[in-house]
């Protein structure tokens, strides 16, 4: 995204304004939107949905100008709700591996060694993806008076870690392996988020997921498949 601020605009939002404009004509009726924590940048206090953004990355800038955009192309027959994911992790048939977790978890089983770029001092909050679709579910699900224009913070408050804390956890569950702090100087993010409003909005949704079951997912997975380095480092 920093490499080329100019391409991440152009998909992140003109994409994304080309797909709402293109479900709005179509008639669709409920429209939920993955938007990110990241766009709370850096902050010393926890955040929650009154917060004021403060995107630090091009591709934050261009999720706050979507949420915006999207908010005002509501109307009776249009709602769309943000979703502010946690920074997700879990397997899936085509892996991300540019995620905390995932990446950790995959160089922990293949290299053997758990390198970070900072010196894990940094906050995030966490969600595994069948909780992000579980709040999928309960949304459209939802009645239309209660979702339409809503942000949430889509995560939990104990899914709050420090990346240092994620690269131990990870740690404990691949055994043997080595562990390496870089420093931070090339990202300032270091967030910490509050989830309580989708709590509220969405009676019964929780997390069911936390870093370490994630960690043992994706090991057993590794495991079924024989993962290797190529197909950790493939395109």
């Amino acid at each position: 995204g920093q490499n080329d601020p100019e391409l991440t605009f152009e998909i992140n939002h003109n994409g994304t304004m080309n797909l709402a404009k293109a479900a709005k004509k179509a008639g669709v009726s409920r429209f939920i939107y993955f938007s990110s924590c990241s766009i709370y940048g850096a902050s010393e206090n926890v955040s929650d949905e009154s917060t004021t953004p403060n995107p630090l990355t091009a591709y934050a800038k261009s999720k706050i100008l979507n949420e915006n955009t999207l908010l005002e192309m509501a109307n009776d027959s249009f709602h769309p709700t943000i979703f502010r994911n946690a920074t997700v992790f879990g397997a899936s048939p085509r892996m991300r591996f540019d995620l905390v977790v995932n990446d950790l978890a995959a160089s922990a089983y293949v290299n053997g060694i758990i390198k970070m770029s900072s010196d894990g001092t940094p906050w995030r909050p966490f969600v595994h993806i069948m909780d992000v679709s579980k709040a999928v579910v309960m949304t459209l699900n939802s009645p239309i008076e209660k979702i339409s224009k809503k942000l949430f913070n889509v995560g939990s408050n104990d899914n709050n870690y420090q990346v240092r804390n994620v690269a131990e956890i990870i740690a404990g569950v691949f055994p043997g392996c080595t562990t390496e702090f870089g420093d931070s100087t090339g990202d300032k993010r270091n967030y910490r988020v509050a989830f309580n409003e989708i709590q509220n909005v969405l009676p019964g949704f929780r997390c069911e997921w936390d870093v370490k079951r994630g960690a043992e997912e994706l090991k057993e997975i590794f495991e079924s498949i024989n993962m290797d380095k190529e197909t950790y480092e493939s395109r």
